[in-house]
């Protein structure tokens, strides 16, 4: 005779199995995600940025907040301080942001997505001497991302629309290009925490534009790419990201100094 299971008991059964999975749905430490908030949902979140490049060097930090209009759609607004050089502690350009996920695919422990991202950065910073802007820059883009019980997987393509300076210089267009992989080794239940190691490949492919008349003339241009070890940490609704970029392809016009090295670490908590 066969054993009848009733309704209540097979959703009270499924919900404890999907509960047991910890908390994923997050974007990788350089690339970008196709992650959103419930409706209603709160990100807070802080992070911090450093960059060496030859003998200078650069360190940032910003303050971010999100909020769910609905569980596709996200807005967000930044601030960031930046810190160092010869012009001290200065605000840096608020920010904000929007991604609408516009496909989803879930299947027994696995969601495959797709979202649209938009950014506009304020001409309204502290901005260092020498690169002040005149207007707004835009950022466009479009990402996908596969998250499973062991494996990850993102891809983002965006392209930042760069103003002019305010002497009237052209500041060179820049597409970002990332490819993401993900391993979670030891699959961990809801209540305990839980650690994804990722690599980046992440791409800068800058436009050729030329700076400046007659014999002052400066090229900027040109593409580098970096391998980007990072690690993700969750616990509930607590979220750690940190991550160092190596560049390993430089393609820069002469005059550029290339970057050694990038880091960041970032802490986000959802409300």
């Amino acid at each position: 005779m066969a054993t009848k299971i009733h309704p209540l008991m097979f959703a009270v059964f499924f919900a404890a199995t999907f509960m047991s999975y910890p908390a994923s749905a997050h974007d990788p430490v350089f690339g970008l995600g196709p992650h959103t908030l419930y409706k209603g949902g709160v990100e807070l979140h802080a992070g911090g940025h450093s960059e060496k490049s030859g003998n200078a060097s650069e360190k940032e930090a910003e303050l971010q907040f999100k909020y769910g209009l609905t569980g596709d759609w996200v807005i967000g607004v930044g601030v960031p301080y930046e810190f160092g050089g010869n012009e001290g502690t200065h605000r840096g350009s608020t920010s904000l942001s929007t991604k609408y996920r516009f496909w989803r695919q879930d299947r027994f422990a696995v969601q495959e997505s797709m979202a649209l991202l938009g950014r506009v950065i304020f001409d309204d910073g502290e901005e260092q001497a020498g690169v002040e802007r005149n207007g707004n820059d835009y950022l466009l883009g479009i990402t996908y991302g596969y998250e499973g019980r062991k494996w990850y997987r993102w891809a983002s393509v965006r392209h930042r629309f760069n103003a002019e300076t305010s002497t009237g210089m052209q500041r060179p267009d820049v597409r970002l290009v990332d490819f993401v992989g993900g391993i979670r080794f030891s699959p961990t239940e809801y209540q305990e925490p839980d650690w994804v190691w990722m690599l980046e490949l992440n791409g800068e492919l800058i436009e050729n534009v030329t700076q400046g008349v007659g014999s002052v003339k400066k090229q900027l241009g040109g593409n580098q790419w970096f391998l980007s070890p990072g690690l993700m940490w969750t616990h509930r609704n607590f979220a750690l990201k940190a991550g160092v970029q190596l560049l390993v392809i430089d393609d820069l016009s002469a005059g550029q100094e290339q970057d050694d090295y990038r880091a960041k670490i970032e802490l986000e908590w959802h409300l």
